[in-house]
């Protein structure tokens, strides 16, 4: 990512690294914080808290009590969806 940021924007290979993490790093800090990040035509990463539940050990079937988490998913937006199906317009197809 930093390499394409070098080559569109013009900033430093220094800089656009940088930069990079930089954004990354806020995405991971909102995360863990528990807060949605929203990233306009692209999708959302939303945490989710999963409580507790029993699990099975497959190898020998004993119940084991998986302790409560927060799980992180990503959303796709409706324009991202349209682009990896082969609609660069970004309209479905009916």
């Amino acid at each position: 990512m930093s390499e394409a940021v070098y080559q569109k924007v013009g900033l430093s290979r220094t800089e656009s690294t940088a930069l990079v993490e930089q954004v990354l790093k806020e995405i991971s800090d909102c995360l863990a914080r528990g807060e949605t990040v929203k990233l306009s035509s692209f999708g959302s990463f939303v945490v989710r808290h999963k409580g507790q539940r029993i699990g099975r050990n497959p190898k020998t079937g004993v119940e084991v009590p998986i302790p409560p988490r927060r799980v992180m998913v990503f959303k796709p937006s409706n324009i991202l969806k349209n682009r990896i199906n082969g609609h660069a317009d970004g309209e479905e197809e009916d």
